[in-house]
């Protein structure tokens, strides 16, 4: 009976906290979630899902999740929470995979603040991925960041970062690029986050 009441709990909390529960029987498909759940979510499969525009049969634009080419390694159905998003400063909103967001000094600070950097893992592996494929590792962007804001978005702005979102058929699979940073990693890195936001 204590089992029981512990699995229904966990099960309770997990989708209050937004995420999928490993003991549920469905997978996630990214091409079956809702958009405002898309991007940030990593499927059953262990690819990320992400959203892209596509013209529909009466001319207008419309947003679909689709399934990346991109894997992540030791994540699969996650549905990111919200806590997350707001804390690393992501929009739900975003298209494709990018690491445009990296040369904004508002969104860098977020991603490097403790809230982000210290427990949202998947976002942490995703734009460590991302500043790798630009030649810069994220915790020196962050420690840079931190100590000369404007240097740092003049160094990964002439490494070639922002090249532009790649597509669910052009991704390359980032995360076989660098292995991701540890938990044990992220904890010795805290010195990149800022000291005050």
């Amino acid at each position: 009976m204590a089992l029981v009441l512990f699995l229904v709990f966990s099960l309770f909390l997990q989708g209050a906290l937004g995420t999928h529960s490993p003991l549920s029987t469905s997978e996630i498909i990214c091409e079956e979630l809702p958009v405002g759940q898309c991007s940030f979510s990593i499927a059953s499969s262990g690819r990320r899902c992400l959203l892209e525009t596509w013209t529909s049969s009466d001319g207008k634009m419309v947003l679909q999740c689709q399934t990346s080419q991109v894997m992540v390694k030791n994540m699969a159905d996650l549905v990111e929470r919200e806590e997350c998003v707001s804390a690393c400063g992501v929009d739900r909103k975003s298209v494709g995979i990018s690491s445009d967001s990296l040369l904004e000094p508002q969104f860098t600070t977020s991603l490097c603040s403790p809230a982000c950097y210290q427990n949202c893992p998947n976002i942490v592996d995703l734009y460590y991925n991302l500043a790798i494929g630009e030649g810069v590792f994220l915790q020196d962007l962050c420690k840079a960041h931190r100590d000369m804001p404007r240097r740092a978005m003049t160094q990964l702005s002439s490494s070639g970062a922002a090249s532009g979102p790649a597509s669910a058929t052009a991704a390359s699979p980032v995360s076989a690029v660098a292995a991701s940073p540890t938990s044990s990693e992220l904890s010795e890195s805290i010195a990149c986050a800022p000291t005050s936001i």
